[in-house]
């Protein structure tokens, strides 16, 4: 397989690891929230270990935006996240990510001069290989709605997720306590819906005092 031309033309974009906003809309007591994220560039390195640029259970160095982002051992010292899962197709119609991701890297496609040069559209769910993990429950971050996950009101119709401890300047309102089907399915407790998309796409979420 011919690979000289594939590093240069590879572009990954990094979903932010940052604060989420979430779109709600509260009527008597109940809403409904969705998750939107913004992306960074970066220009990646393959370590040729396999065909597929970051491939489940391969390691990338931290990269920044407009730096490269690197496919290394696992077992190198650049080594800081591995790949939890790998998609091709585009992140908003594919399949959802596990529930420990931090972070979600997409690979743009690459058309090439043969098949060995070309290279799908795609996205790599990725997990921190060291604290912290801001896609774990609570954290505040990482680009899934999960259960344990807090959120804030910040303006009419407007939620954003937050740490659920220790964050005296973005206290959490509301507490996401599970994923169900359908709304029908929330407790009566709950006085938040957000949609976190799989197979049980309804969080439900209750105020917290």
């Amino acid at each position: 397989m011919r690979r000289g031309a594939l590093p240069k033309a590879l572009l990954v974009c990094a979903v932010l690891v940052g604060m989420y906003t979430l779109t709600a809309c509260q009527g008597a007591g109940r809403g409904t929230a969705e998750a939107a994220a913004a992306p960074a560039g970066a220009g990646p390195t393959r370590s040729g270990q396999g065909p597929v640029f970051l491939e489940a259970e391969e390691c990338a160095s931290r990269g920044r935006a407009a730096a490269a982002i690197e496919e290394v051992p696992c077992a190198g010292p650049a080594a800081a996240a591995r790949v939890l899962a790998r998609f091709n197709g585009p992140l908003a119609r594919g399949p959802r990510c596990p529930s420990a991701t931090d972070y979600v890297l997409h690979i743009t496609a690459v058309d090439g001069v043969s098949e060995e040069d070309s290279a799908p559209e795609g996205y790599a769910c990725m997990r921190n290989l060291r604290p912290p993990h801001p896609g774990d429950p609570g954290m505040g971050g990482g680009p899934l709605t999960v259960v344990g996950d807090c959120v804030y009101t910040e303006r009419r119709g407007v939620v954003k997720e937050t740490v659920c401890e220790g964050s005296p300047a973005r206290p959490p309102e509301y507490l996401v306590t599970r994923t169900v089907r359908t709304r029908a399915d929330c407790p009566p407790s709950t006085a938040l819906y957000v949609q976190v998309g799989g197979g049980t796409p309804v969080g439900c979420a209750r105020r917290l005092a």
